[in-house]
């Protein structure tokens, strides 16, 4: 697999339990990496970052060898893998974690091969922001370095992430999470706020109401994709990164960033239609470019 076109991907890889409106699954693939990947994965090469325990399911090596994510830089080591479960209200308005198992997780130091490190992108998923740092300061020669971040880091560890953001070009955040940080409702003036830290993308999250990105002078409100019935939303905001930055991966010496988004919201509107990740696998680039052209559509 060649550098100059892939993706180095480090999260947390996890097994999930839900429970939503539409029944419940136990024991699915799970974790930010997890659903960034298959979802990078249709378009772009994915060398991916992590962490299981002796545990973790062959159907989980299964999910990510039909994507052909490299997995040279998961570690499997004694112990039990990342579990999550969690309760969705009817709504979707609210989640309620119902149990979290670090396992393995709570000590994982990523260890990435040298080759790998040359990677032009690199996507630190949602995990310790001293975890982010590490990585990032590994990878300052990347083309680009793509930064996610949760509500939990926000509170705990405000200044290790102003240096993740500080080393980011793109960053992700949904927008709740904005808020948070900033103390900004406005969407505009909170990226604003966002790209004062470092970054010179920012991209909003704002789930069914679609995604808000701004670079240089420019800004876009990108529509979600309308979809029928929502089974699931776990993993959507680190699927919609996978489309991001698999597109940016497929058009690496002209970045496209408004398309990059287009793509992002429509990978993030197949993985809300089923439970886990498994049906992103499903998913083919004729489904992909048709829901990107649907959602292009509704742009004002």
């Amino acid at each position: 697999m060649k550098n100059n076109d892939s993706i180095l991907a480090v999260g947390s890889i996890a097994i999930d339990s839900v429970e939503t409106a539409h029944g419940s699954r136990e024991n699915i693939l799970g974790g930010s990496a997890t659903y960034f990947s298959l979802s990078a994965g249709l378009v772009a090469p994915v060398k991916l970052v992590g962490v299981v325990g002796r545990d973790f399911p062959a159907t989980g090596w299964d999910m990510f060898k039909q994507r052909n994510v490299n997995v040279d830089n998961i570690q499997t080591v004694e112990g039990k893998t990342f579990r999550w479960g969690g309760r969705y209200n009817a709504d979707f308005s609210h989640r309620e974690t119902l149990f979290t198992e670090l396992g393995v997780f709570e000590s994982f130091s990523p260890i990435i091969n040298d080759n790998d490190l040359k990677c032009p992108l690199v996507f630190l998923g949602n995990i310790h922001p001293d975890l982010q740092l590490a990585v990032a300061q590994m990878s300052l020669k990347s083309k680009f370095i793509i930064s996610d971040t949760m509500n939990l880091w926000i509170e705990m560890c405000p200044e290790l992430l102003n240096k993740v953001l500080g080393l980011s070009q793109i960053f992700l955040i949904n927008q709740e999470e904005a808020y948070q940080y900033t103390g900004i409702k406005d969407v505009s003036r909170s990226a604003s706020a966002l790209r004062g830290a470092g970054p010179g993308i920012v991209i909003i999250k704002m789930g069914a109401n679609g995604a808000y990105i701004t670079f240089n002078e420019l800004e876009y409100n990108i529509p979600s994709f309308p979809v029928d019935r929502v089974v699931d939303p776990t993993g959507a905001g680190d699927t919609f990164a996978g489309g991001l930055v698999g597109h940016l991966s497929a058009h690496i010496d002209k970045p496209d960033f408004l398309g990059a988004v287009l793509a992002a919201s429509a990978m993030a509107s197949f993985c809300v239609e089923g439970f886990g990740p498994k049906m992103l696998l499903d998913v083919t680039k004729d489904q992909l470019n048709s829901r990107i052209k649907i959602i292009k559509s509704r742009l004002n």
